[in-house]
């Protein structure tokens, strides 16, 4: 990594000299200063057409806007996180600024100002770095150190929003009247502007509506959940096809090879990967990922790729790493199967959202009675919750531009709430044995297993949109064994 000259931004009329502290270059001679300034070509892009996602924010807009008549809106994009010392983490837009714009620009910020019954919007983000003062080339976030970015013009053309200058925002803020809401948490300047504006109470319900408005996708979001998980099949045979070398190393191997497929078909993972090989299957969130891959041992590989859009697929499998589940592998794997069919068919329009899980935990609670690791009867595990030993978490969640999508929205309208079609959730029950567990037999000790997959709400019931992944277990083992030409 270069280092550059100053990482101030300068003042319109300044000449930005100030350097780096143990930078090589003591200074600007004035003479490369005016030679900086002109010989560069006309770069502006003309003749752009609107994102694909622009008529689609525009009508979120539009269903904000009637939500809070006469109330002024702000909803940041955020700004970059410092990783260490003057290095940033990779920028990731807050959600409900790319939900409503398409946008994804660091330091942007919508506004939707009052104008009679509805609003007017405009976007506020950086222009193009200034070339007259050298902030182009001097400046650590100028455009010969970190890449062009869209004119205002541009970015009118491609959002189909009216663009200004964001360093104007704040004075702009501050001296703004009226009632006025921001979504907090992604720009502490901007809060810092309507500090004296703004209640908790009153941005809660801002975060909220906009939580709730993304639980139904519009075709747009549907398709771009499918390209998703479309990445995300890829990326899985891509583990299968390396797991050889997977064994030679560890789990960063997994790890590595799935983050790959993301950055190839796709913007990122959208979550951080579970790789969880062994033992560490039974870790319901392992993204250490720097264990031992052992062939005899499963492979709980949880992960998803993120689109261009920031949409994002969440799928596991749990994989016999020698391509053949061990007898006691395959009865503990097929009852969480069993678990997710009863869950995915109480996926449909007007099913409580609860359906899907209390039909997958019934069935697990079935098969560890059975087992004889619990006494039953049935409902009485069910009613104390005694299966939660073995199967601790929920059985799935909202999937969208989070992966655990519409996480604001009140209780009553998600987890208390009905089906509808165009909702996507995941359904993913899963048994874990831990390796230190002596209420179950040794044998089973050290065996995790969760199956996940994306549903999609129809009209007449749902569509698995990860049905490309084979499920039942003798299907996996075909599917893995066609993979390694076996």
């Amino acid at each position: 990594m270069t280092d550059e000259l100053t990482p101030e931004t300068p003042d319109e009329d300044e000449q930005p000299i100030k350097q780096r502290k143990n930078g090589l270059y003591p200074g600007v001679s004035d003479e490369l200063a005016e030679n900086m300034k002109s010989g560069w070509a006309d770069t502006e892009l003309r003749d752009l057409q609107p994102v694909e996602q622009a008529p689609h924010a525009a009508r979120r807009r539009a269903a904000l806007s009637a939500r809070f008549p006469g109330e002024r809106l702000v909803i940041p994009a955020g700004n970059l996180k410092t990783r260490s010392n003057d290095t940033d983490y990779q920028f990731r837009a807050s959600t409900e600024y790319v939900y409503l714009t398409g946008d994804q620009t660091d330091d942007s910020v919508l506004v939707l100002e009052p104008k009679g019954d509805a609003h007017e919007a405009t976007i506020h983000r950086l222009p193009r770095s200034n070339r007259e003062n050298g902030e182009f080339w001097l400046n650590g976030m100028g455009e010969l150190w970190v890449g062009r970015r869209h004119s205002l013009s541009e970015s009118e053309a491609l959002l189909g929003v009216p663009c200004k200058d964001v360093r104007e925002l704040a004075d702009a803020l501050k001296e703004a009247s009226g009632p006025v809401r921001v979504v907090r948490g992604h720009d502490a300047g901007v809060e810092a502007a309507l500090t004296d504006k703004v209640t908790a109470e009153r941005d809660e319900e801002l975060r909220v509506f906009l939580s709730e408005a993304r639980a139904v996708k519009d075709e747009f979001e549907i398709g771009e959940l499918q390209k998703a998980v479309d990445s995300t099949v890829r990326g899985f045979e891509d583990v299968v096809k390396v797991l050889d070398k997977a064994e030679a190393t560890s789990e960063r191997y997994i790890e590595g090879t799935f983050f790959l497929r993301a950055r190839v078909e796709g913007n990122d993972i959208g979550y951080g990967s579970i790789c969880a090989a062994g033992p560490h299957a039974t870790t319901l969130h392992w993204v250490r990922n720097n264990g031992e891959v052992r062939s005899g041992d499963l492979l709980l590989l949880d992960a998803g790729v993120e689109t261009h859009t920031l949409y994002t697929a969440d799928i596991t499998r749990t994989l016999p790493i020698n391509g053949r589940y061990s007898d006691l592998q395959r009865k503990i794997y097929d009852a969480v199967y069993e678990a997710q069919e009863a869950g995915i068919a109480a996926v449909k329009p007007g099913a409580a959202y609860r359906d899907f899980h209390d039909a997958a935990q019934r069935v697990l609670a079935e098969k560890l009675v059975e087992w004889g690791l619990v006494e039953g009867p049935v409902e009485w595990v069910l009613d104390l919750g005694l299966q939660r030993r073995w199967t601790l978490h929920g059985t799935g969640h909202m999937l969208g531009l989070d992966v655990h999508d519409c996480a604001a929205a009140r209780t009553e309208h998600y987890v208390n709430g009905t089906l509808e079609p165009g909702m996507v959730l995941t359904v993913e029950p899963g048994l874990y044995f831990q390796a230190d567990d002596l209420t179950v037999p040794e044998e089973y000790r050290g065996i995790g297993v969760r199956i996940e997959d994306d549903i999609l709400v129809t009209d007449d019931g749902n569509r698995n949109l990860s049905a490309g992944l084979p499920r039942r277990s003798d299907e996996v083992e075909a599917w893995m064994a066609g993979l390694l030409g076996k």
